[in-house]
């Protein structure tokens, strides 16, 4: 059995995590007051022992052993977390119900999650598909980061935001309202099965449309893109403007206008 002998020495290995693990615990949350009632009582701290565990197994070719140890944690904890998400040391779930972390997510050092979280993917591929956090990012409760994209170190993803680019270092996210960006025409009758494959080829995992314009991800960066078109070429027009008032009028004092760009308008990053 040199296979579970290698699980169980790599078991023994999470002795040390989880000792940082609840240290931190007490550092992110003030309610914490002995360790014995955070192992006992913090869904969190649960549902990462057994990841740890899961995630051994699953690292050990002990696939469906480490499906069934996920499964039994969701059902204790409500948290979710697949056994191949690599996740490092110190990470703190606060109340935890209903995060999910999908199976290729990468979490670094010091992270912290509150509830509802989701790092899923919105692509069928079975390469890399849901995000990597790195050291010290923080997400708000209800946020949802999609994509395989990377979110900075100490970032901080605001309550029920959801994410669907890389994030910068120290960066602030915040947001999540929906607008409508398209609008699909009527379809003609088909049979079931035509209908079938038309959703398998249609679908978009958690909603989001990759193959989308760019000109139709954001309306509203789109509209504000256009309006500071406009006012970029009526700035031209007034200056030309001046120069010939200038030529018929000496005395005329021309001003220099304070040109509107681009970095100004946060909408358009």
């Amino acid at each position: 059995m040199p296979s579970l002998i290698s699980v169980i020495k790599s078991l023994k290995k999470t002795k040390s995590e989880l000792h940082e693990d609840i240290n931190a615990v007490f550092d992110r949350d003030p309610a914490a007051r002995n360790q014995i009632e955070v192992l006992l009582t913090y869904p969190g701290i649960q549902a990462l022992l057994l990841h740890r565990a899961a995630n051994g197994l699953w690292n050990h070719n002990q696939k469906s052993l480490a499906r069934g140890v996920s499964y039994g944690s969701r059902m204790l904890t409500g948290i979710e977390i697949h056994p191949a998400a690599k996740i490092g040391k110190r990470f703190f779930i606060d109340h935890g119900m209903g995060v999910v972390i999908g199976e290729t997510a990468e979490i670094g050092d010091d992270v912290t999650l509150y509830q509802g979280v989701t790092l899923g993917g919105v692509s069928l591929d079975k390469g890399k598909r849901h995000p990597t956090l790195e050291d010290g990012v923080v997400v708000g409760a209800g946020a949802k980061v999609l994509g395989p994209f990377t979110v900075g170190k100490n970032a901080k993803i605001g309550s029920n935001a959801v994410v669907v680019k890389a994030v910068p270092e120290n960066a602030t996210m915040v947001g999540s309202a929906a607008r409508m960006i398209t609008k699909a025409k009527p379809k003609e009758e088909k049979s079931q099965d035509s209908q079938h494959q038309d959703l398998e080829k249609a679908f978009n995992a958690y909603g989001i449309d990759l193959d989308l314009q760019d000109d139709k991800k954001d309306p509203v960066a789109n509209a504000f893109a256009t309006m500071l078109e406009h006012i970029q070429e009526s700035e031209a027009r007034i200056d030309e403007l001046q120069k010939v008032i200038c030529k018929l009028d000496p005395d005329y004092c021309e001003k220099e206008i304070k040109k509107l760009s681009a970095d100004q308008l946060n909408v358009l990053k």
